[in-house]
């Protein structure tokens, strides 16, 4: 669709909006398109009108919205309100060409509990913010019954929080095969096994820096998490090895939670869990993303439903205080009645906390280079609308949530868990509520200062042997860090 612009440059959250309602469709800026878009946005003293015209195939629509922006305490806020004029005039343009109404309504962001959190935070009740979500923004009902959850849960961690907390992230960047979503920096041990040991050192030096860094500042660290990758890629003495040096080079006294990714079960044996047992770990997470065979297959992984079971047994057996499983929505080869026999075989193994993720459609990732044939979003739908009445009935409820680019049917993933099964680091990260200080190919450093609503970010080399042959990158980062937390 090409998109016309006038008064404004807000790409992204046009975008989005594109996305939710045309999921087929790709912004277009240069050339000619027979799908069209006119949004403009004009601001007249404390008003901000946006409007939207719409033509697709034959069809017009259009829309207008009309948003106060007298009481915007700064340029960011000032900002964040043009942009929901524009989206509001975009939805209503849409949905009076389409007829739908997308299930998170006019709401296009990565952390829709953010703004629920908000309005919470202002004063607003309970039942203030539901209506809000429903009436400004044409929620559902059932996406609200998500919403609110994650805001209070959100709200709760932050209260927990102290100025000097920080949470820390490590990166495996190793898998023994690639899936066929996946667009993450993430190699083949088949290919790259030679890299292993040579990372491993790499990051073991960044490790000690970075410890004495924060030290140095003061910082704590409130919340663990090794992700990847297939952090359990790594054999039990280099597991050993990192754990080790973890422990050893930072004060983890504090931490709430130690969470390791135990992803894939063919990486799953007896003598790791022992090592993470043995190193703390009160987390490790568990990722079949299906437990049917063709579905296994489809996305190229090399284990069977079969090796899902043998692995929980061996990781219930080592006695995890916390335990988490993922699926993901939408998968090639899987359909509504697979997904809810994959969840109900998932819900028997005891698992305290569960994600269900909704496939996202990244453009590097296998699926979208080959063409590999996916559900339907009436399909993906219906896996959802199983998922949460099961995962309730079961004594789950929501905690934390997001939302991607492409994702199929413009849903979301949700973390579940069972009282007492919060997986904090999941909402410090996603809500945006403290530091993530990470560590690894591929890392993204986090810096949020809270009180002044101020983020800063600074990136890990993506690839492993660019991590491996470029530590002048860490100096560069870390220094930033230091910069950073000087100045609050």
């Amino acid at each position: 669709m090409k998109l016309i612009f006038e008064g404004h440059d807000y790409r992204y959250a046009v975008e989005q909006s594109l996305l939710a309602f045309f999921p087929e469709e790709r912004p277009v800026y240069e050339g000619a398109d027979p799908h069209t878009a006119y949004v403009r946005l004009a601001v007249d003293g404390p008003a901000a009108n946006a409007s939207t015209e719409l033509a697709m195939d034959g069809k017009t629509a259009a829309g207008t919205s009309q948003i106060d922006i007298s009481g915007a305490e700064d340029e960011y806020e000032r900002e964040r309100l043009l942009q929901r004029a524009v989206k509001l005039s975009f939805f209503e343009a849409a949905r009076t060409l389409t007829g739908v109404t997308p299930a998170w309504g006019a709401l296009t962001g990565i952390r829709p509990a953010k703004l629920a959190a908000g309005l919470l935070e202002e004063g607003k009740s309970e039942a203030e913010t539901d209506r809000i979500l429903r009436d400004v923004y044409f929620v559902s009902d059932s996406r609200r019954a998500l919403c609110l959850p994650c805001a209070k849960a959100g709200l709760e961690a932050k209260q927990g929080l102290k100025k000097n907390e920080i949470s820390l992230y490590v990166g495996i960047p190793f898998c023994p095969t690639r899936c066929a979503y996946c667009s993450f920096v993430s190699n083949s041990v088949e290919k790259s096994f030679h890299l292993v040991e040579p990372y491993l050192q790499a990051l073991l030096a960044e490790v000690d820096s970075a410890s004495a860094m924060v030290k140095d500042l003061g910082l704590r660290v409130k919340s663990f998490y090794m992700g990847g990758g297939t952090p359990t890629t790594l054999s039990a003495d280099q597991m050993d090895r990192l754990l080790g040096r973890l422990r050893e080079k930072f004060d983890l006294a504090d931490a709430v939670e130690l969470t390791v990714e135990a992803g894939r079960p063919d990486t799953i044996t007896a003598e790791k869990l022992a090592v993470l047992m043995k190193n703390g770990v009160t987390r490790v997470s568990v990722n079949p993303q299906s437990m049917d065979n063709k579905v296994l297959a489809a996305i190229g992984r090399r284990h069977s439903g079969d090796d899902i079971r043998a692995a929980m047994e061996l990781v219930n057996a080592a006695g995890f205080p916390h335990v988490n499983m993922d699926l993901i929505a939408g998968l090639p080869e899987d359909t509504p009645e697979s997904f809810r026999r994959t969840l109900d075989e998932v819900l028997a193994f005891g698992t305290d906390n569960i994600t269900i993720h909704t496939l996202s459609l990244k453009k590097g990732s296998r699926i979208m280079l080959e063409g590999t044939r996916i559900p339907t979003v009436e399909e993906v739908s219906a896996m959802l609308d199983h998922a949460a009445p099961a995962l309730r009935s079961a004594g789950f409820d929501p905690y934390y949530l997001y939302r991607q680019k492409y994702m199929s049917g413009s849903f979301e993933n949700v973390g579940w868990c069972r009282p007492g099964g919060t997986g904090w680091y999941n909402i410090y990260i996603m809500e945006e509520l403290h530091t993530i200080l990470s560590l690894g190919a591929g890392g993204s450093t986090k810096m949020v200062d809270a009180e002044r609503n101020h983020i800063e970010r600074v990136f890990n080399l993506k690839f492993p042997q660019e991590y491996i042959q470029r530590p002048e990158k860490i100096e560069a980062n870390q220094a930033a860090f230091r910069a950073f937390y000087q100045q609050i």
